[in-house]
C-alpha cells in the first residue's frame, strides 16, 4: 500500500475504533472533572445538582463511557455533538468569533469528532457491533 492507496476496510474500521475509544476516555475526564472534583481544576465552581454544568458532567462521563463501550453510539454521539455546539456558543463564542481565540479549540473538535462518530457509527470492538450480530 501507498500513500495514495486507501487502507483496507478493516484497518478503517480498526482505526475507527481507536479514534471513538480514545475520545470517549479522554472526554470522560471533563465529565469526572465537573461531578467528582477528578481530575482537579481550580477553575470548577461548586457543582449545583441539577445546573446546567452538573447535566454537562452527567453527560460526559456516562456519555462518554458510552462512546468507550460502543453502545448506542450513533444517538449518544449526537446528543454529545450537541453539547459541544451548546458549550461552544454559550462559552467560547461570545468572547470571539474564532476559536483560537476563545478557547474553544476542543469543544469545536468535539462537536465535529462526535458528529463524525453518529455518521460513521461505533467501528469495530464495539457493544453496538455485538447486539447487531445477535439480532441477526
Amino acid at each position: 500500500m501507498s500513500f495514495f492507496e486507501s487502507a483496507s476496510l478493516a484497518n478503517r474500521d480498526r482505526m475507527l475504533a481507536v479514534v471513538r475509544i480514545v475520545t470517549g476516555l479522554v472526554f470522560i475526564s471533563f465529565g469526572t472533572m465537573k461531578l467528582f472534583d477528578f481530575p482537579y481544576s481550580p477553575h470548577m465552581p461548586p457543582l449545583v445538582p441539577f445546573s446546567q454544568v452538573w447535566w454537562a458532567g452527567v453527560l460526559e462521563t456516562f456519555g462518554g463511557l458510552a462512546i468507550v463501550l460502543g453502545l448506542l453510539t450513533r444517538p449518544v454521539a449526537f446528543i454529545l455533538a450537541g453539547e459541544m455546539a451548546v458549550a461552544y456558543f454559550q462559552a467560547h463564542a461570545p468572547q470571539s468569533f474564532f476559536p483560537s481565540n476563545n478557547n474553544g479549540v476542543g469543544a469545536v473538535l468535539y462537536c465535529f469528532l462526535f458528529l463524525y462518530l453518529a455518521v460513521a457509527g461505533a467501528g469495530a470492538w464495539s457493544l453496538d457491533r455485538v447486539i447487531a450480530a445477535r439480532r441477526r
